[in-house]
């Protein structure tokens, strides 16, 4: 995996500066259909300059020279009320997005990384300033996963995870479990080129018709087809919308960090749910309904 969450840190070993991530497309196209009042991109990241949130050594990348300002023209410019800011993993705390959320009137959410060890006293601040989940990442370890829960479920928080659809088999039963309801980002990172019946993807059906698990309809680009409008991921996306459209949302991953491929228009991501989910009222359950109730808008 090589995107902006990725979850793998090194720690400083004087290697050269990670190379500066692609600048994302400032220009989207216009959306084919009418969107909800309320609608929401619920995956998106926040950078700031160096000198005011300073990055992890051993970093994988260095973001793109964008950030609250180009990510608020382009909601502006499609039309999108609301976002979910999901805390970036190059960064030591959570403060780019806390400053994020302050910046919106309460307009957006945030997402969280945590340590166990987390006080509550810091949980309570994060709460107030719009956090509503922590993101954990399959590839460096679940094992705090059932402690992180638990702390968080007090809060009325989810656990939201990066992860390969190919651990689904082995872990569902567990994730079902929890005292908390999970997200997954990225169509569980499946590979379109597997089919439709591989079992990671069978496996992310049966948790999402559990009625304990959301899935995120985001970054398709990242599944294996590469070719905008990303063919591939359709048949995957409408079997996602005929099982559970009430257990889905929409997001945009911009600024798409560490993608290497032609970068990704957000009018053309965001029009490809009316490819996904072509009745109406079901997109504005994805777009608008959908997030409001999993992050608490009013």
């Amino acid at each position: 995996m090589s995107d902006a969450e990725n979850e793998s840190h090194r720690a400083g070993d004087g290697s050269a500066e990670p190379p500066v991530c692609q600048t994302p497309d400032p220009s989207p196209v216009t959306v084919p259909f009418a969107l909800p009042p309320g609608a929401c991109d619920c995956h998106a990241h926040i950078y700031g300059p160096a000198e005011r949130y300073p990055y992890r050594a051993g970093r994988r990348y260095t973001p793109a020279p964008v950030g609250l300002a180009e990510y608020r023209a382009i909601l502006a410019t499609l039309g999108v009320a609301r976002a979910v800011i999901v805390q970036p993993t190059i960064y030591h705390d959570n403060q780019i997005t806390l400053d994020a959320l302050e910046a919106s009137s309460g307009q957006w959410r945030g997402i969280a990384q945590l340590k166990p060890e987390v006080s509550d006293s810091d949980l309570q601040r994060l709460d107030a300033a719009g956090f509503r989940g922590v993101r954990m990442h399959a590839r460096t370890g679940l094992d705090d996963l059932e402690l992180i829960a638990k702390r968080v479920a007090r809060f009325g928080w989810h656990v939201q995870l990066h992860l390969d659809a190919r651990a689904l088999p082995d872990i569902g039963a567990r994730l079902t479990r929890l005292p908390v309801p999970v997200v997954v980002d990225h169509f569980a990172r499946i590979e379109v080129r597997q089919g439709i019946d591989q079992p990671g993807f069978r496996a992310l059906l049966t948790l999402l018709e559990s009625g304990r698990c959301w899935v995120k309809l985001s970054a398709p680009f990242r599944l294996g087809d590469e070719v905008s409008p990303y063919a591939g991921v359709l048949p995957f996306a409408r079997a996602l919308v005929a099982a559970r459209p009430d257990r889905l949302i929409w997001g945009s991953d911009w600024p798409h960090s560490s993608y290497h491929g032609a970068m990704p228009n957000m009018g053309v991501l965001l029009g490809l749910v009316g490819e996904w989910a072509p009745d109406p009222d079901t997109r504005d359950l994805i777009l608008g309904s959908n997030p409001a109730r999993l992050y608490g808008f009013e």
